[in-house]
């Protein structure tokens, strides 16, 4: 750090401009167990909004500057300590925006490369903020909010708290109101503190056992050669499951009493299990971590990973496999603890090569993804899958009204775009076949 952001950063501590916070415990986690450094581009969480209705640029920053007098994680940085990074909140920040205009003729790929411009380039960690946004206005009442933040203040759900203060912060704008949105029911410092003091021995040392005991002898499913090129910035290959294989996944859900997510992940097992040739198969899996009604308007990075394993027999009726996966998932989401003290109590160790514990990661989105409609205006979010660097392939389903989408990503130095292409539809074959004969084993449901 320069002495001049030293200096500056100790004035705004001294007048009570900014104050210091621990990390929270999902934060520690990209610091101390994730595969890439925490400035990658590939920790940016990433989402176009597309509004409709006369909004100026000024009405706009307005908004925005609203959201961010709500929102502490939008005025936050982190400091190095000598005992690792600390969060630095100010007092108030200004907005980060950007306006570009174009043409409404403007064609989708271009408009997609204006995106990933905003996506990926990098933040300052220590300077902050953590997000930026660049209006894309293709008429004055056709705009494209393009927004990036970092992974170490948001989730998955965050993007849907921003949509829902943005439009009420519109709404304000529009009225002529003076007045701000009103404050969270709980900061995310307040739920860091709150949940540093729970995660305490008496509560981990059951869970722990628990883990110890269900992720020993660890098989990995591949191993990345020594002398390969580390890249963390994961491709990204979209699938879809037409409407009558939603359906019917459904219906086999509710026919063996188990989740949608049981379900697909019992046949994205017996997938991977062909695929690679291995049975034992275990995949880390994000939870949204919010419980509690009072963190639920409020924006941070919240979720948690739980590690899922399961054990392929080749011969085994999909309909009994389905049964077990649903209880062995219920057992491990009840244990589930904060990946980065689960990490530590195997005594795994962070490697740039390989994420600790899990390879693949499986997820079922299913946090708000709100689609807001009021007089004159409506906001339509629609999130980029772009995955995280600490798993080699994932594989994230998300509902598209009467279809499953499925967005595959993965390293492009361990797996060509044919490859997962080819599994791709090997996943759509195990799940047409388990719908239509569960009674078949693992082997037969993998064939035409």
């Amino acid at each position: 750090m320069s002495e001049d952001k030293r200096e500056r950063f100790k004035t705004w501590l001294a007048s009570g401009q900014a104050c210091l916070h621990p990390l929270t415990l999902p934060q520690r986690e990209l610091w101390e167990t994730s595969s890439a450094p925490v400035g990658d581009v590939s920790n940016h969480i990433c989402c176009v909004i597309n509004v409709r209705g006369l909004i100026t640029p000024e009405d706009c920053v307005a908004s925005v500057q609203r959201v961010v007098n709500r929102q502490e994680v939008l005025r936050l940085s982190f400091l190095p300590g000598k005992n690792g990074p600390v969060q630095l909140m100010r007092s108030r920040s200004e907005p980060v925006m950007r306006f570009r205009d174009i043409s409404p003729k403007t064609p989708p790929e271009r408009i997609e490369e204006l995106a990933l411009e905003t996506f990926y380039k990098p933040f300052d960690l220590v300077q902050g903020p953590l997000y930026r946004v660049e209006v894309i206005r293709r008429a004055p009442d056709d705009l494209l909010m393009v927004f990036a933040i970092h992974h170490a203040i948001a989730d998955g759900w965050t993007l849907g708290v921003f949509v829902q203060d943005l439009s009420a912060a519109y709404v304000l704008q529009r009225t002529g109101a003076t007045n701000g949105l009103p404050p969270v029911p709980t900061s995310y410092c307040a739920w860091g503190a709150a949940e540093r003091g729970f995660w305490q021995s008496a509560e981990m040392e059951p869970r722990v056992a628990f883990w110890k005991s269900c992720l020993t002898d660890i098989r990995r499913l591949w191993t990345m050669p020594d002398d390969s090129d580390i890249t963390h910035a994961p491709q990204r290959l979209v699938s879809e499951l037409p409407t009558e294989i939603t359906a019917a996944v459904h219906e086999l859900a509710r026919r063996n009493g188990a989740t949608l997510f049981s379900t697909l992940l019992a046949a994205f097992q017996v997938t991977l299990s062909r695929w690679t040739g291995e049975t034992d198969i275990i995949v880390g899996t994000p939870v949204a971590n919010r419980t509690r009604q009072d963190i639920r308007e409020t924006m941070g990075y919240f979720s948690g990973i739980v590690p899922l394993r399961g054990q392929v027999e080749r011969d085994r009726p999909f309909s009994e496999h389905v049964r077990i996966v649903h209880q062995s998932t219920v057992d491990s989401f009840a244990n589930a603890m904060p990946f980065v003290k689960l990490v530590q109590a195997l005594g795994e160790r962070p490697s740039p090569r390989r994420n600790p514990v899990f390879q693949v990661r499986f997820a079922l989105q299913n946090h708000p993804v709100p689609d807001v409609e009021i007089h004159g205006l409506s906001l339509k979010l629609r999130m980029r899958s772009t995955g995280t660097p600490r798993f080699d392939l994932g594989c994230e389903i998300t509902k598209r009204g009467d279809t499953l989408e499925a967005v595959w990503l993965f390293r492009g130095n361990l797996f060509s775009r044919p490859e997962i292409e080819e599994l791709g539809r090997l996943f759509q074959t195990v799940v047409e076949n388990v719908c239509r004969q569960p009674e078949k084993g693992a082997i037969a449901l993998t064939s035409k």
